[in-house]
């Protein structure tokens, strides 16, 4: 006999969407808590009062690039096998238990086993995979079809995503960072945060979610079609090829934005003054920059884009696509100026990091949410599972290509072209390979940003008005709610794909 959610609600909502939150901030705690650490920990030299692996800038920035790709390419297995064989609630809690192993399997072999080491970095990506497409299409399913609070649920449900990304690197990076502690007790609190995560599952799912999740989704889509098949028009072939050249673009961004756990980190913890006061703020602090500004200016953007539309000046999604890659590019300007002070003085002021953060927060807002909420609007709905895939699969290849990106920052002054192309503007051939690199993704990103504006009004076109097919919002309240509905960027919030 089937159970029905809790029909008990706190402050408007289900409480199994408080349950959901708590379980997925805890899960992002330990995702993001850890990505603090990895790089650092893995170019930490091995005789260091912290000791690490000792490996090389190119070494670690390739396995953490290796790394996030497989974050984030295999949850389509993993929704998947969710789809046809696990279910949501089983898959969720078989990642769960995987990553919060995974977590202490890091702990017991930083700094002494590095097989060790890559055998809980592999558990912590099938984990991930189980977990990551799986949690958030739960929270629709809370809600019938019609009900107005969907949208602020995901709202809610999001902002438990950045809540965790926020608080992680606070505590992970102090007991990390710390000689006193050591990097192991980093993953340790990690592991923790994901425990808690599991603990969540076990003790609140059940009794608050009732069976939601539990039966395969192709299952329950087999009878609800009755397994008939019909053929793709040519309006939704058109909107496929939007996907498809979006598909390069959002790559791009990807890329660049992918280098805020790699090689900034590593700009964070050699190349900036983070000296406050007496003490001096760990490197991986500067990771709680991104989620933080989009806590703060994720509602200004929704603001910004519901009140364009109010006038009809809300520019289309491809033009918003192209400031999100101008902005992010602006972000790695500041960096290249840094490099100047780092030259006269050893060190950059911070407020060139936290500038980046903050420009690449701002593209991020351009580009995430409206490219997520774009894939729902174009994908076919016998292909919704699959465009989802795909926008997963974007930052899993920029993200492999921007570890390559960053390894080469180490070797880059090996080469004329990088060693004259900085002492044209004044640097020393030593910071070549920040300035090729920081400087090659920003002119990589503008020069994107410029095709994409040629080609906007032909994607337009192609869209076949998909952006128009959403009802205008009754109010701005409501139409806050529904931009912040999408804006948990690539952290899974597909539901309203399968909707």
């Amino acid at each position: 006999m089937s159970q029905a959610p809790s029909k008990s609600e706190l402050w408007g909502h289900p409480k199994g969407l408080y349950v959901l939150f708590t379980a997925e901030m805890w899960e992002r705690f330990s995702y993001y808590g850890m990505r603090a650490l990895l790089v650092l920990t893995l170019v930490a030299a091995t005789e260091a009062a912290n000791p690490g692996f000792g490996m090389s800038d190119a070494e670690a920035l390739s396995l953490y690039g290796t790394y996030t790709a497989l974050v984030y390419f295999t949850p389509l297995i993993g929704g998947w096998l969710a789809d046809n064989y696990l279910g949501q609630r089983n898959s969720i809690l078989l990642g769960g238990i995987l990553m919060a192993a995974a977590q202490f399997t890091l702990f017991a072999a930083t700094p002494h086993s590095l097989d060790l080491f890559y055998i809980g970095l592999g558990i912590l990506i099938a984990g991930n995979g189980l977990f990551k497409p799986n949690i958030s299409t739960i929270v629709g399913d809370l809600y019938s079809q019609g009900d107005a609070r969907r949208d602020s649920a995901f709202s809610i449900f999001y902002m438990g995503i950045n809540l965790g990304a926020f608080i992680a690197p606070l505590v992970t990076s102090t007991l990390g960072e710390s000689p006193d502690y050591g990097w192991r007790w980093g993953y340790f609190a990690a592991g923790v945060g994901m425990t808690l995560a599991v603990i969540t599952q076990s003790l609140f799912f059940q009794r608050y979610l009732g069976d939601i999740g539990k039966i395969p989704g192709a299952k329950r889509d087999r009878e609800a079609s009755g397994g008939v098949k019909k053929p793709l028009s040519k309006v939704e072939h058109d909107r496929l090829r939007v996907i498809l050249f979006l598909f390069v673009f959002v790559t791009v961004f990807w890329l660049a934005f992918e280098q805020a756990g790699g090689l900034m980190n590593i700009y964070a913890d050699r190349y900036t003054d983070r000296s406050f006061g007496d003490s001096i703020i760990p490197a991986g602090y500067f990771q709680s920059l991104n989620p933080l500004f989009i806590l703060i200016f994720a509602p200004v953007f929704s603001v910004l884009w519901v009140w364009l539309h109010k006038k009809d000046k809300s520019p289309d999604a491809p033009i918003k696509i192209f400031a999100g890659l101008v902005l992010t590019s602006i972000g790695f300007i500041f960096l290249i100026l840094g490099l100047f002070e780092i030259q006269v003085t050893g060190q950059a002021n911070m407020m060139w990091l936290v500038l980046a953060y903050l420009f690449h927060t701002l593209g991020e807002l351009c580009i995430s949410p409206v490219g997520l909420s774009l894939m729902t609007k174009l994908a076919p709905l016998r292909l919704a599972s699959l465009v989802m895939g795909v926008w997963f699969l974007m930052p899993a290849i920029a993200s492999y290509l921007a570890g390559m990106v960053g390894a080469f920052s180490e070797n880059a002054d090996k080469y004329d072209f990088s060693i004259n192309l900085a002492q044209s503007i004044g640097l020393e051939a030593q910071y070549s390979g920040l300035l090729v690199v920081f400087g090659g993704v920003a002119v990589g990103l503008l020069v994107f940003a410029v095709i994409l504006w040629a080609i906007s009004g032909m994607l337009v076109n192609w869209m076949h008005g998909a952006e128009k097919t959403q009802a205008e919002p009754a109010d701005l309240a409501e139409g806050v709610e529904q931009e912040l509905q999408a804006v948990a960027e690539h952290e899974g919030l597909g539901e309203q794909s399968k909707k």
